[in-house]
């Protein structure tokens, strides 16, 4: 394997090199977001590159049941373009020549980045990558919340580095072969969460930062090691909060994490269950669930916490509130059919 890494790169560094210095994709419609909508909008834009004509009026009540959900998750956004005909493509640590590749292939990209805004402080929020400009230094993307704009690569490397370079492809299925070749490394999930986890490790060891072990954590849970994902998220909670992600609410912060982060990223959760810590599960859940009370996913934790600890009748009202929250939450069903 190592005799082939240096062919790996030169390879890597040819088709950088051949890619055009200035990308735009264009029949994309921008269409501006309702409260907590950036979810439905950001996924019927990039359905919109396709011929898709469906706007948040349509989407939003298919991933928002209770018309109240604070997030709606990446998985979300795959499963509904899926149930739309398309393919997509799903994963964590996403590269700058990664989404070049893409956009130069004709594919827009949803990333899914941290958000500050005056007067409701840090959050998550999607937005559609359209376009690249390599002498200018910037990538374009239409966000529902602002509009048109053009971000540096620094500053959407930094943004997309809260949620561990989270990215969501959408193409037709005639178009999958075309998709693969310009993802890469990136299309064989082996490897791909194999470079997460090395990009990862390596900025927590030069950052030490709560956003880089939460990545590191994510990344090892992704890869089957709970363990070492609990030692990561606890460094997690353990760092300095960064007043950057959450000027406005710093008293907010859970640990070293800015408030809301646990609204979106639930690696923690699920490795604090795996490995018996479920009062640590509770007390995370309450603190979100105290803020966002119809969050669906707390309550399947919560329930998985529960069932843990023999609870059984409070686990399945758990789930069954997760459920009535999200109807046909897949996960919540399972569990509650084990109680």
């Amino acid at each position: 394997m190592r005799a082939l890494l240096p062919l790996l790169t030169l390879a890597l560094l040819g088709a950088a090199s051949a890619l055009p210095a200035q990308i735009s994709i264009g029949n994309i419609k921008h269409e501006y977001q309702r409260l907590n909508n950036c979810g439905p909008v950001t996924v019927g834009m990039a359905l919109s590159r396709w011929g898709g004509t469906l706007n948040q009026y349509d989407i939003a009540p298919r991933l928002k049941a209770g018309g109240s959900d604070v997030n709606v998750s990446p998985e979300e956004l795959a499963a509904f373009a899926r149930g739309q005909g398309m393919a997509v493509h799903l994963a964590r640590g996403g590269t700058p020549l990664m989404l070049r590749r893409l956009l130069a292939a004709g594919f827009p990209v949803i990333a899914e980045t941290w958000f500050v805004t005056h007067d409701s402080g840090g959050m998550g929020h999607y937005r559609l990558l359209t376009g690249y400009d390599d002498a200018k230094g910037k990538l374009s993307a239409l966000d529902s919340y602002m509009g048109r704009l053009g971000l540096t690569y620094a500053e959407l490397d930094e943004l997309w580095r809260s949620f561990g370079r989270t990215f969501l492809v959408i193409t037709p299925p005639s178009r999958q072969a075309e998709l693969d070749v310009a993802l890469g490394y990136h299309a064989d999930t082996r490897m791909s969460k194999r470079a997460a986890l090395r990009v990862a490790l390596t900025e927590a060891e030069k950052k030490n930062d709560a956003v880089a072990w939460l990545n590191v954590g994510q990344a090892k849970l992704n890869m089957g090691d709970s363990r070492g994902a609990v030692r990561a998220f606890d460094a997690a909670f353990a760092a300095r909060p960064d007043p950057k992600l959450d000027p406005t609410r710093p008293a907010r912060t859970v640990g070293g994490l800015a408030w809301r982060t646990l609204w979106y990223s639930f690696g923690p959760l699920e490795a604090y269950a795996r490995n018996g810590r479920y009062d640590d599960v509770l007390r995370l859940t309450n603190a979100v669930l105290r803020d966002a009370p119809a969050h669906e996913e707390m309550y399947y934790w919560r329930g998985r916490a529960l069932a843990g600890l023999g609870q059984t009748a409070k686990a399945g009202a758990a789930y069954r509130e997760a459920l009535r929250l999200r109807p046909g939450f897949s996960a919540a069903q399972m569990e509650l059919t084990k109680l």
